[in-house]
């Protein structure tokens, strides 16, 4: 009799589950739950322990209830002063001052037509006055999805001749760095360019001194022509005196005898660097390598006559003018002659 009045206890609740606070009967028709169930504490909800924000929903259903803040705040131990200031959205100091340092950064990346890395983007703003530091600067270009371009791996385009003479020197011989004397020292080059008419070729001039492009041409042949343009073009613009050094590569152009003619006639020495090593006309091939990275290879290009105008408005409009350059101390070209200029001017008595 005993044991079957207990077994009626124990039964007459309908089956056991398993709560937080202990053991307590399933409601009526309710199936009984697996065994071992977590208690509701160790599992990911609302009330997590440490996670403040979470009762924010609960806090402000209080105050919506017109119940206290304080007594609310205070029940589930949370600041009073983290809840406003998170209902409220108030950026700290140091969010405030990111957010407008990063409106700053995207003008000056802007203005480089999305060209420009960290360094270059940190140089500028030191320039317009912002004081900030480089990896700030990084950090907050990261964070908006800001990117400059990056360098292309550099490919073989030079067609050497075989009958260049051997007795040419190189005068240069890797002395790149900038310089004091504008007009004493070019380089140059030819590199290729895709468009729907064909292959377009574009030969430069560049002063090592300023690093500035003196003369350029843009033809759909890469002949002797083209790069006399661009010398002719250079003397035009500058009128170096006599001596001045043009160096380049052994391409079978810069060694032919009408281009050899041509450097006699308006007092030019030439130079070529060695055989089969790029790295002796490395300006001229790193100025090929910004452009492509910068202004070609982000477009498609349906006519050479198209081509020449947006090279001329990159390279007078903004290389030579505005882009900041490592070499020169992020000057641009223009600014940096500008220097030179007013460093050698004869002061007044």
């Amino acid at each position: 009799m005993g044991q079957a009045c207990r077994h009626r206890r124990r039964t007459a609740g309908g089956p056991l589950q398993r709560r937080a606070g202990g053991a307590v009967p399933a409601a009526a028709g309710e199936p009984p739950p697996a065994g071992r169930c977590r208690p509701a504490q160790a599992s990911d909800g609302f009330l997590r322990e440490g996670d403040p924000v979470k009762l924010d929903g609960f806090i402000e259903a209080e105050e919506a209830a017109g119940h206290s803040v304080k007594h609310a705040c205070e029940l589930f131990e949370v600041s009073r002063s983290a809840y406003y200031a998170r209902k409220t959205h108030t950026p700290s100091p140091r969010a405030a001052s990111d957010a407008e340092l990063l409106e700053a950064i995207r003008k000056v990346h802007a203005d480089s037509d999305g060209t420009y890395g960290a360094p270059r983007v940190h140089h500028e703003l030191l320039a317009r006055q912002v004081a900030c530091g480089r990896r700030r600067v990084r950090r907050l270009m990261r964070i908006g999805g800001l990117e400059g371009r990056c360098k292309r791996r550099w490919r073989k385009t030079t067609i050497q001749d075989p009958a260049a003479e051997a007795e040419a020197l190189d005068l240069i011989r890797r002395a790149f760095g900038p310089g004091r004397v504008l007009d004493a020292r070019y380089v140059g080059d030819i590199t290729y360019i895709p468009t729907w008419e064909g292959w377009a070729y574009l030969a430069t001039v560049i002063d090592l001194a300023s690093r500035r492009v003196v003369g350029w041409a843009i033809a759909d042949h890469m002949r002797t022509e083209l790069i006399s343009e661009a010398l002719l073009n250079a003397f035009h613009a500058r009128r170096p005196a006599a001596g001045v050094i043009f160096h380049s590569d052994r391409g079978c152009q810069y060694t032919s005898r009408d281009y050899r003619q041509l450097a006699v006639d308006h007092g030019v020495t030439l130079s070529l660097g060695r055989k089969g090593t790029c790295w002796d006309n490395a300006v001229a091939e790193s100025f090929f390598a910004t452009i492509k990275r910068e202004l070609i290879d982000r477009r498609s290009w349906p006519t050479v006559a198209g081509l020449r105008r947006a090279v001329f408005d990159w390279i007078e409009g903004w290389y030579n003018t505005r882009r900041l350059h490592s070499t020169l101390g992020y000057l641009s070209p223009a600014d940096y002659e500008a220097r030179i200029h007013h460093s050698t001017r004869p002061q007044a008595a």
